[in-house]
This record gives structure tokens, C-alpha cells and sequence, in this order.
């Protein structure tokens, strides 16, 4: 028999809303644009410096995902998330002292610091799942639309701290990063202690699914898991559907300031903003639109979107109303990966190792992260060096739309796999 609710009624809803708070700030990660423009002016770099911590804060946020999901299904999301707050805030607090180097930069930000955000961001995905399963699309894509909307917030906010004084970045950038690490050290690590799951075979009063949608009846282990062949489409749909995302992000602030400057009626600080607005939004429109049409569906709908704006929209200009619109939609569509995939992956492989499993299909968004945006600077920075900025932007662009048309190949051919036998949540999970 199912066990229905025996605590507050408001209970899962007041863990959404810690959910949504620790998502907002572990959203930074996608502000990075806005220190490359500052960290250039001070220091001189080029772009494939200025954009290496932000490649590897999603290197390491993904290893902190694979860690994470794994101790959280055993160890519960509590400690795990409060580990990661702890890691955050200490990664931004070491920026603040050795950050005057690339090499500072990538070990503070991008490995201490991506390890925190991974560690804390698996922790409400896993456990808004077990609380919502008549919700799932729609409450993990409310949960991660604060990831996506953090930019909204911090964007304009670490503008507001630099400055725009030159002679002064030496100390407002140092002064930034302690705090964002006191932010993080409360924020993230005070949002953690609401955090618990539900009992054993747990369900909403008044959720009586069909049998044949229960999670519980194919829970996957992780080897099980990884053993299907669906899997492998499901890791590439999620690479080839985020490095779109994951690229333009990266530039937006610097394609606003250099493609679009002339005619701009924002900053890149607040332009990043606004699409991170789209972003968290499209997290939960496209998570509500899969759990009515159906996961592949909202997929398919996601990459045209993506692709045509890539291919049409964003080449050849340098309005700012056509680069602004194109980033926004860029972002909308995005955000859709970030709540479908944690829904299909509990679609396709259960719930019980809800977190372990998509820690491991995380690894897909880290490696496009760490690799595509990475490529396509070194082209942008190639195509700066030649006189013909404009046309290396192009042929990214261009680029892009051919990755979201192979995603929507990929989503065409995906599958759900077969059930198989399941086993009992893992003991001593804390409550």
C-alpha cells in the first residue's frame, strides 16, 4: 500500500521553495561573462583565458554532480547540500586571494567552486522528484528556473560591484568574490536544512496513477543504467541540446559589448540578465509543456527552436534588439534540458538512484560546457585577430544550428527501456 502524506500538507512545498533559493545562487555559474570584460581590462587577457575558470567550473561542477548523486541517495540531500554551499563559498573566498592569475582563477572558481555548485545542485533535483511525482516536469523545472534566472540577480549585481572605473578593478573584483562567498556560506548552506525525503512508497494524497507509470516499478542501478543502450542517447541528446545554451552564455556579455555596442541600450551585465530571465523561464514552461505533451515532444520543439534561431536570426547583424532576441530565445530553449532531462532519466530509469543516475547523464552537460565553449572562443578569438569579429560570431552561430539539428535527430530515435527488477531504497538515507 502507498503511504500517503503524514506530515504538514505544506511540507513539499516549503522544501520547493528552499529548492528554488539554493538554485538562485548556485545560478552564478552563468554570470561568469560578466568578469571576462574586467578581468581583460586589468589583466590583459585574451578570451581563451578570460573564459577557462567558467569551462572549468563546469568540468568540476559535473564531477561534483557524479559524487554528489551518489552520496545524496545514501547520505541524504542535508549534508550534501550544505557541503556544497561550504565548497561554494570557500571557492569564491580563495578567488578573492590568489584570483590575480589564470591559474588562481580555474583552482578557487572553477574547481573549488564548480565542485560546491555541483554538490548542491543535485540535492533539490533528487529530492523535488520523490516529493512531486504527479508534478515532476513541471516542479523540477520550477526548482531549476532559479538556476537559470540566478544570472537575473547576480548579473547585474557583480556589475554594480566592479564598477566600470578601471583604475579600480584591483580591488572591487577581490571585493566581489568575498561577497558572493558570504552569500554562498549562508544562503546555499541555510536553504540545505529544510531539505529531506519522503518515506518508502510515499505518495500525494490523492495521486492513484496506473500501475504502469509507477517509477518504483524499473529502478535502474546506476550499472543498470549505464548497460542500456538508451542511455548513450540520452548523454548525447543532453551534450549536443546544451552546448548551444552552454556557448552562448558564455559570450553573451562579450557578443552584446562587441557585436551589438553600437546600438545596445543595455549592458552585457543586464542583457545576460534578461536571458537568464528566458532561461529559468523556459525551465519551467517546457517541464509543464513535457508533462502534458510528452517529454520528446517538448524535445523536438525545443531543438527547432534552437535551431532556427541560430541559423536565421542571430547571423549577419549587429542589432541589438536581433542579438538580445536571439540570446533570449537561445536561453529559453536551453533551460528546457536542465528540466526535462532530470524527468526522463526518472521516466526511463525510476527514482530510487534518482540522484546517482543523473549525476552520471549530468557528465554530458560538463563535457559540453568544458569543451564546445572553448572551441568556439579560440574561432571567435581567431576571427578578432584577422579584422573580422563579426564572421567568426557567424560561423559559431552557424555551428550551433547544426548541433540542435543532430540533437533533434537523437531525441527522434530515443526510447524508453524495458523494466527491471526493482530493489529497496538504500538504508539509512536521513529524513
Amino acid at each position: 500500500m502507498p503511504v500517503l502524506m503524514s506530515v504538514s500538507g505544506n511540507t513539499r512545498w516549503k522544501i520547493a521553495a528552499a529548492a528554488i533559493l539554493m538554485q538562485v545562487c548556485l545560478g552564478v555559474i552563468y554570470s561568469w561573462a560578466v568578469f571576462r570584460g574586467p578581468l581583460t581590462e586589468l589583466y590583459g587577457w585574451p578570451k581563451t583565458v578570460t573564459i577557462a575558470p567558467y569551462r572549468w567550473s563546469i568540468l568540476f561542477f559535473t564531477i561534483g554532480m557524479v559524487v554528489a548523486g551518489f552520496w545524496q541517495d545514501r547520505a541524504g540531500p542535508r549534508l550534501v547540500g550544505s557541503t556544497g554551499g561550504i565548497l561554494l563559498g570557500t571557492g569564491c573566498l580563495l578567488a578573492a586571494l590568489i584570483g590575480n592569475t589564470p591559474e588562481g582563477l580555474i583552482v578557487s572558481y572553477g574547481v573549488i567552486g564548480g565542485l560546491g555548485v555541483g554538490f548542491a545542485y543535485v540535492t533539490p533535483i533528487a529530492t523535488c522528484i520523490k516529493w512531486f511525482p504527479d508534478k515532476r516536469g513541471m516542479l523540477v523545472g520550477l526548482a531549476v528556473m532559479g538556476f537559470g534566472v540566478g544570472s537575473l540577480v547576480f548579473a547585474p549585481l557583480l556589475e554594480a560591484l566592479m564598477g566600470s572605473d578601471p583604475t579600480r578593478l584591483a580591488v572591487t573584483i577581490p571585493n566581489t568574490f568575498l561577497i558572493l562567498a558570504a552569500t554562498f556560506y549562508i544562503f546555499v548552506t541555510g536553504a540545505a536544512q529544510w531539505f529531506r525525503v519522503p518515506p518508502p512508497g510515499w505518495r500525494p494524497e490523492g495521486w492513484n496513477p496506473a500501475a504502469s507509470k509507477l517509477g518504483s516499478l524499473h529502478d535502474y542501478r546506476p550499472a543498470q543504467m549505464l548497460s542500456s543502450p538508451q542511455f548513450y542517447l540520452l548523454w548525447l541528446l543532453y551534450f549536443l541540446g546544451t552546448s548551444v545554451g552552454l556557448t552562448v552564455i558564455g559570450e553573451a556579455a562579450p557578443l552584446v559589448r562587441e557585436l551589438a555596442g553600437a546600438t545596445a541600450v543595455l549592458s552585457g551585465g543586464a542583457a545576460l540578465g534578461l536571458m537568464s530571465l528566458f532561461n529559468g523561464v523556459g525551465r519551467l514552461a517546457w517541464g509543464t509543456v513535457s508533462d502534458r505533451a510528452g517529454r520528446k515532444a517538448a524535445v523536438l520543439a525545443m531543438c527547432a527552436v534552437s535551431a532556427a534561431t541560430c541559423a536565421a536570426l542571430l547571423p549577419g547583424t549587429d542589432s541589438f534588439w536581433r542579438v538580445l532576441a536571439g540570446i533570449c530565445l537561445v536561453g529559453f530553449t536551453y533551460g528546457g534540458y536542465l528540466a526535462i532531462m532530470p524527468s526522463l532519466t526518472a521516466d526511463y530509469y525510476g527514482t530510487a538512484h534518482i540522484g546517482a543516475n543523473y549525476g552520471i547523464l549530468f557528465s554530458a552537460w560538463g563535457a559540453a560546457g568544458f569543451i564546445i565553449p572553448g572551441r568556439f572562443a579560440a574561432i571567435i578569438e581567431q576571427a578578432k585577430q584577422a579584422g573580422n569579429l563579426a564572421a567568426g560570431y557567424d560561423q559559431v552561430f552557424f555551428w550551433l544550428a547544426g548541433l540542435s539539428v543532430a540533437g533533434a535527430a537523437v531525441a527522434a530515435l530515443s526510447r524508453k527501456p524495458a523494466p527491471v527488477a526493482t530493489e529497496p531504497e538504500p538504508a539509512g538515507v536521513a529524513r
